[in-house]
């Protein structure tokens, strides 16, 4: 990559400033610090609007809480020491004109965003041949506003895809196929003639509803002889939308949970923490229907990066250098600098102890500014800890086979309350296998992931959902156990062998807006929908007349896009 520095720290402070560094110039219309890919989208939106762009990041790699990393490197990336964090301000050297310059230097902290580190067994060999992703799990689907954006900025050029091979839905304790087409609805043989039936009615209906949006100029809906779904019905609970077209548990949860991809229980609309109302519902199913039909070379709706999740702000990362942003790895911000009779943000103090001055800043989600060290007419209210939302909790896991024979890569849904009575969100389970290099041949990586109150309850789950699925051996011997499915009619087949698991806590932490802007972290949906919004938003809020990501000509042949999966 271009315009790319890599350093090395040092204890002193007189060592830290030989040792990092220069930066030329020093005034910048954009900083960005941390390579996540909410910081990667801005800077390289930023450098096409022909913004100069300063991109730092205080680790040695790119990705921040976006990347992918070995096991080891997982295991003490989540594990970092207190003191190292949550702590006190980040040191920095002094500078000779710091007393007599016109800013003041606010003091910046690392929060620590993960916790409550459990693993188990030891590393499968070779260990080295493991890319783990930190926002696991997560897919994409086909036809969705991200695969579209990196066709548009040609980040596509640097990345590639493979598709995911089967979802799956754990019902009444088996693992069900989801059908992903009129042609898999009538081979599937769970479902009865009158389930199918009722489906595929239902399914005519969106069809014919999303066919009405898209009717040309030439006429109504009605007179294109299409029927749209009642105005009122759009604004209802979706689940609530579902049992009125007679559809069955099963299938309502398919639609729910593995299609439109709803994080939180929809069958109690009180309860329910995020409630999809009929118009999203619709917009989901038409956003899958879509991505089922878009690449000839792709198995069903969704798709996964090649080489892992950490691929995509990289491959941001590069159009941004091509456009000029300037690239300082294991570079920390130290300090933010504010005008002291304004109170306006100035620019950043560097590890190096070097002043970097710049119109905007954003800052990593693990940045925090104490009330007790800001001045009170600093406006950084934009950076502190209340952005915290709530939290989610994950598993990594490394299993000898598949959890679907002949299958690589799998995505599993345990829709709410299919383990635990008090379980009010769905577990999001994706098998990877080595056909999208991110381990060794004859093993996978299986990741989980469920939304959470506390982390102990969000532990249980995910280790709830590792006991359905795998083969653990405990203190007391080996656990016997079957897994059944319906997916070739059989009567049970071996769970896969756990070899190694980590499953911690991660704090979820929304994008804050202000004078200075934060990030947010790795959400709890599976895909990229709500990171990209926010990203644009915080695009928009500093920069308001200028587009994200100008669209740029394209060759004659840049319309085919069906070669964007491997």
């Amino acid at each position: 990559m271009a315009a790319d520095i890599e350093t090395s720290s040092s204890s002193s402070s007189s060592s830290l400033q030989n040792q990092y560094p220069t930066i030329d110039p020093t005034t910048f219309d954009l900083i960005v610090c941390g390579t996540g890919l909410p910081e990667s989208l801005l800077a390289a939106a930023s450098a096409s609007a022909a913004k100069s762009v300063l991109h730092v990041d205080p680790n040695p790699f790119y990705g921040s809480h976006f990347t992918s990393l070995s096991l080891a490197s997982l295991s003490s990336f989540l594990e970092l020491p207190s003191s190292s964090l949550d702590s006190s301000p980040l040191p920095y050297p002094p500078t000779a004109a710091e007393d007599s310059s016109s800013y003041e230097a606010v003091d910046l902290r690392r929060l620590r965003l993960y916790s409550d580190v459990e693993t188990l067994g030891k590393f499968p060999e070779p260990s080295k041949g493991f890319l783990v992703d930190l926002p696991g799990p997560r897919i994409l689907y086909c036809a969705d506003a991200m695969v579209d954006l990196l066709l548009r900025s040609g980040a596509s050029h640097h990345v590639e895809f493979k598709s995911v091979d089967a979802t799956l839905i754990f019902w009444e304790g088996k693992l069900c196929a989801v059908p992903d087409s009129r042609q898999a609805i009538f081979r599937d043989r769970t479902l009865g003639l009158a389930e199918k039936n009722q489906m595929m009615k239902f399914l005519k209906l969106v069809q014919g509803h999303i066919d009405s949006d898209q009717c040309g100029d030439g006429g109504t809906a009605e007179e294109d002889g299409f029927v749209r779904i009642p105005a009122d019905d759009l604004e209802m609970p979706f689940a609530d939308f579902l049992r009125s077209k007679r559809l069955p548990p099963k299938i309502r949860a398919m639609i729910l949970y593995a299609i439109t991809l709803a994080d939180y229980d929809q069958e109690n609309a009180e309860s329910s923490k995020k409630l999809i109302v009929t118009k999203d519902g619709i917009e989901s199913l038409a956003l899958y229907t879509k991505s089922v039909a878009r690449f000839p070379n792709a198995l069903g709706a969704f798709i996964y990066p090649m080489y892992g999740h950490g691929e995509l702000p990289q491959a941001f990362c590069r159009c941004a250098a091509v456009k000029g942003a300037l690239y300082v790895l294991h570079m920390p911000v130290c300090a933010l600098l504010f005008d002291k009779e304004t109170g306006k943000y100035k620019g950043v103090k560097l590890a190096s102890g070097q002043d970097i001055f710049s119109h905007q800043v954003v800052m990593d989600p693990s940045f925090d500014v104490s009330s007790s060290i800001s001045p009170p007419n600093v406006a950084c209210e934009g950076l502190n800890a209340s952005s915290l939302s709530g939290r989610v909790a994950k598993g990594v896991c490394i299993t000898g086979s598949s959890i679907l024979p002949d299958s690589s890569n799998v995505l599993v849904i345990f829709p709410p309350k299919s383990l635990y009575s008090d379980q009010t969100a769905t577990i999001q389970v994706l098998q990877l296998s080595s056909n999208v290099a991110v381990c060794p041949p004859g093993l996978f990586v299986v990741y989980l992931s469920t939304p959470c109150d506390d982390t102990i309850s969000g532990k249980k789950h995910i280790n709830g959902a590792m006991n359905a699925l795998f083969h653990i051996t405990n203190v007391d011997g080996p656990v016997t156990c079957h897994l059944s499915t319906e997916t070739e009619g059989s009567e049970g087949e071996n769970k896969p062998a756990l070899k190694w698991s980590l499953v911690y806590g991660q704090e979820l932490k929304q994008a804050s807006f202000g004078a200075v802007c934060s990030s947010p972290m790795p959400d709890e949906n599976l895909d990229y929908r709500n990171i990209l919004e926010t990203t644009k938003k915080l695009f928009t809020t500093m920069y308001p007349e200028e587009e994200f990501f100008r669209k740029i000509p394209a060759p004659d042949n840049a319309e085919d896009d069906s070669s964007l999966p491997e």
